[in-house]
């Protein structure tokens, strides 16, 4: 380590020519797209010994996803001291009890004005200094400009003595922070005055920027002459406010809003009124108390609006404009009741949730007319909506058993549990003076007893749940809001409709059934409020068996695509100033459940089908799934069940006629070049499709217009790749050549190039050709995710026969290569990190990449230092190309990591394994280290 640690310092502070390290190099810390100084910190705390933070201002909002780690490492038994103040009064005395709530931090109160922003962190054989501009807040943490250093050094360093020198300087002058020293502080604390001087907000109501887009989109459709359109915004964006500038903007004679609940339609009128004004006589209720049916501006329950008698009290063209709310229940009978008596000029629908799991087609209903649409993640990036910090922690264990679906009622509600929840709910905290949480748990009587249980430990909570009346309910929600009641205990009821903005604690006790209800659950306490900066999510995570469901849900990730899930539960996720922070035991479960499902099963595909069908309307194309960020279209290309995306239609019911040759031909572009891992042979039947015949001289203009590397050795690379002869290799009882068809696509003669006769042949049937369009461009997007001007991009995934291809050679080796193949010029070296059993190769040979940046490897047995194919490898000109994954459960694809090189004095003859068979070992060290997220992906527990 001494030696990597010296040279990451040369690196960082003398000469970049010295070999660097990710997690050791000199490095200003920024607050980008990519990374930010939370990430780095708590990378730190994760593999320190111990820790001290000299820090002036602490805000609350930073405590949750901090205290998360915290938990963590007490179990693992390490802990750090914060050394703090009172400067300017920047931290509030809530500030100081929520850290006296971390056991195992201790917490020094400063007697100097004290405004020092440094972390300390000490590892096994090196300590880590961060010093700059950077408070422990959620804004400098997370989104702020702010330039912070970080050193690493050994703890003999002259400067690493100087700081701690001074941190012990520091502690001296400092003391324990207790509970009567904050009782003071709180008696005589007068929260700082804002220096935020922007100009107070007009009580006009104007469109935020969300519904100006929207609200454009809408006229268009009006002044197109539509009918019907459909709008998706989250809940908490202004959807009612939305709803009234497109009334105020249409002018109606007579309009009509319809909801199922009296509630939704009393809020919806107030806000109508505030937007629209006139005179209040005009706005009426129609419901079964009031039936305002004279007024100009209607608001009913369908309830009420749907019976018989109602309805003949109304012309059919009575209303001009209608607008349907929660537009999801609108293939209810009574909503298709109203929807089919009255012919308006135009019906807007508007739901936060357009995805029904009955089936029922809502896009089909306003004629897939989808004017605009935003979800949750583009909420929260637009700042419509209140940040949450959700934490997944492990739910309550007894005696090695876990809570799951089976668990009953005594389980479920036990007193330790119970105990268990209510530190953790104490823990983590929430927003303001008191907990106004919204529980969610598995079923009726779960909620009855734990709303008893935590009122018995003075934390008042009522169980609400359909057997109760509407007026139980609004009366609960109410009793929330006034502070007289903590929690409102629940199973499903409160997934949509109903609002409780000074909600800041959402707890989920329950599996979670479904992506949709999971955002509609965390959706009910992101409305913005007065004194709300931020949301605590706490998710007690059983052994369910969808726990999966929870990354995909909070990443909206409908991509089916496995690793993406299991990165965005390693390596926490942040929309934007919101966190996604899963403990250890958490993680494991939800991994655990991960390995177990098959996310591109059939059933998965057919359903993400018919979704994107019903949304567009018509029959979805692979570019589609790309544009509207539906499953990947990399699905078709990776799933074994079927061969191409006109096969599986094929499977959907579709009118599909292909001959052999064309579906075959599907099939191999699908399989080998959708990826879109080199663009080159993409781009030259894009060109063949639009000009019918390609001089050579003009595509290679148009690659290296497009920034797309291209050499001789490429040219005939992607002749042998579109001619099949790369493939004509046995796999299995035929070559792969032959699977694909047996008939090149291209020719070229001379110096151009032309579609083979086969192809020119199959292009006449404009089904194909409609078919190869669609892979070609999309194909084409998908090469954006890798460089162009590379054969490999770091940190993609490639398969050995990609590198084949990629690496030019004429014919594809893949089946026989194993672990490495020594090439003229050329080595792809292929790691796994973790073999499933002892016995095999990596077991024994040891692999250990713990420093991120070398690896010690050793050739096949027997080999012996003079053996031809080592010294090949070992000449100053063979380039190594290191490809890792974590083990064999992860696939076929390995992670590309860049060049190595090869410490020659490392290069050692050894003896291995129970036999003893001589193999050549050497030091392996990558050009560039890995990166902190790549680590934790590839070898982190």
């Amino acid at each position: 380590m001494n030696k990597v640690l010296k040279n990451a310092l040369l690196n960082g502070l003398y000469d970049k020519k010295y070999l660097g390290h990710e997690n050791l190099n000199p490095k200003l810390l920024t607050n980008g797209k990519q990374d930010n100084i939370w990430l780095t910190l708590r990378q730190e705390l994760l593999t320190c010994q111990n820790f001290t933070w000299a820090v002036a201002f602490i805000t609350e909002d930073m405590l949750v996803p901090f205290k998360l780690v915290m938990e963590d490492l007490a179990k693992k038994g390490v802990s750090g001291t914060l050394i703090t103040g009172n400067y300017l009064g920047f931290n509030s005395p809530k500030v100081f009890y929520e850290l006296l709530k971390i056991k195992n931090l201790k917490v020094r109160i400063s007697q100097d004005n004290f405004h020092a922003k440094g972390y300390f962190f000490n590892h096994d054989d090196y300590d880590t200094i961060i010093v700059g501009s950077a408070n422990f807040t959620r804004s400098a943490l997370l989104s702020n400009y702010e330039l912070a250093m970080r050193i690493t050094s050994s703890e003999n360093a002259a400067l690493i003595n100087q700081v701690q020198s001074s941190l012990a300087e520091l502690k001296q002058n400092s003391f324990d922070l207790t509970d009567d020293w904050i009782k003071s502080y709180e008696q005589n604390w007068e929260k700082p005055v804002s220096t935020n001087f922007s100009k107070k907000q007009s009580p006009k109501i104007i469109p935020n920027k969300m519904q100006q887009a929207a609200l454009k989109e809408l006229n268009q459709l009006v002044n197109v002459g539509e009918k019907r359109g459909l709008v998706v915004s989250a809940t908490g964006t202004g959807k009612t406010y939305l709803g009234a500038f497109a009334v105020k903007d249409f002018k109606p004679k007579k309009f009509l809003y319809v909801v199922h609940r009296e509630q939704i339609a009393k809020k919806a009128l107030e806000s109508f009124y505030q937007v629209i004004g006139g005179k209040k006589s005009d706005y009426g209720m129609l419901t079964g108390k009031k039936h305002d049916v004279k007024a100009k501006y209607i608001f009913a329950t369908v309830q009420t609006l749907s019976q018989e008698h109602i309805l003949e009290e109304f012309s059919q063209t009575e209303f001009d404009y209608i607008l349907i709310d929660e537009a999801h229940r609108s293939a209810a009978p009574s909503y298709q009741k109203v929807l089919n008596y009255f012919k308006p000029q135009f019906y807007l629908g508007m739901t936060a949730t357009p995805e029904r799991m009955d089936e029922k087609n809502v896009y089909e209903i306003f004629d897939y007319n989808l004017a605009y649409e935003i979800r949750l993640q583009d909420a929260l990036k637009e700042h419509m909506l209140a940040p949450f910090h959700y934490v997944g922690v492990e739910d309550y264990e007894a005696d090695g058993e876990i809570i799951d679906e089976t668990s009953n009622l005594n389980k479920l509600t036990s007193k330790k549990r119970v105990d268990y929840i209510l530190r953790e709910l104490d823990y983590y905290g929430y927003c303001g003076g008191k907990p106004k949480g919204l529980v969610f748990c598995s079923r009726t009587d779960e909620a009855k007893k734990l709303a008893e249980e935590f009122s018995l430990r003075g934390h008042k909570a009522i169980s609400l749940t359909n057997q109760d009346t509407e007026k139980a309910r609004q009366k609960a929600v109410q009793d929330l809001e006034n502070g007289e009641i903590e929690y409102i205990i629940t199973v499903d009821l409160f997934n949509e409709g109903v609002d409780i903005p000074s909600l800041n604690q959402i707890i989920m006790l329950r599996n979670t059934e479904s992506s949709i209800v999971f955002i509609q659950q965390l959706g009910r306490g992101l409305r913005k409020y007065p004194g709300k900066e931020f949301v605590t999510v706490i998710d007690f995570i059983g052994n369910y068996k969808n726990n999966y469901l929870i990354p995909l849900a909070l990443n909206h990730d409908v991509s089916l695509d496995k690793d993406k899930a299991y990165e965005e539960v390693k390596i926490p996720q942040l929309i934007n100033v919101s966190t996604i922070n899963f403990n250890q035991i958490a993680t494991k479960r939800i991994l655990a459940s991960l390995e177990k499902i098959k996310l591109d099963s059939m059933k998965n595909l057919r359903n993400s089908y018919n979704d994107l069908k019903q949304k567009l309307g018509r029959t979805p194309k692979l570019y589609d799934f790309y544009k509207y960020g539906s499953s990947s279209p990399l699905v078709f290309a990776t799933n074994n069940l079927v061969k191409n995306y006109a096969e599986f239609l094929q499977k959907m019911g579709e009118d599909i006629r292909l001959s052999e040759y064309e579906n075959k031909t599907l099939t191999f572009i699908t399989k080998e070049l959708l990826a879109g891992k080199r663009p080159h042979e993409l781009v030259l039947l894009s060109l063949l499709l639009q000009k019918g015949k390609v001089e050579e001289k003009e595509y290679i203009r148009q690659l290296k217009e497009k920034e797309i590397y291209v050499n001789d050795d490429v040219l005939e690379s992607i002749e042998k790749i579109l001619t099949l002869s790369f493939f004509d290799v046995k796999a299995g009882k035929t070559t792969k050549k032959e699977q694909y068809g047996n008939f090149a696509l291209i020719k070229k003669i001379e110096s151009q190039y032309y579609f083979s006769n086969q192809m020119q042949l199959a292009l006449k049937n404009s089904q194909y050709r409609e078919f190869l369009q669609d892979l070609i461009k999309t194909g084409l997007l998908l090469t954006q995710e890798y460089s162009a001007e590379n054969q490999f991009t770091l940190y993609k995934k490639y398969n050995r026969e990609d590198v084949c291809r990629l690496l030019n050679w004429r014919l594809d080796v893949s089946a026989p290569m194993y672990g490495y193949r020594v090439g003229e010029n050329e080595t792809p070296i292929f790691i796994t990190y973790k073999k499933d059993s002892e016995e095999k190769r990596n077991s024994i040979y040891h692999n250990d990449f713990s420093d991120g940046q070398t690896l010690r490897w050793y050739t096949r047995s027997p080999r012996h230092i003079n053996s031809k194919e080592v010294q090949n490898l070992l000449q100053p000109n063979m380039k190594l190309h290191i490809f890792v994954k974590r083990s064999d459960a992860a696939g076929k694809d390995f992670f590309y990591l860049g060049e190595a090189k090869i410490l020659q004095e490392s290069v050692k003859e050894e003896l291995l394994g129970p036999k003893k068979k001589a193999a050549v070992g050497m030091d392996l060290q990558l050009k560039q280290p890995l990166s902190n997220s790549m680590y934790n992906i590839l070898f982190a527990d």
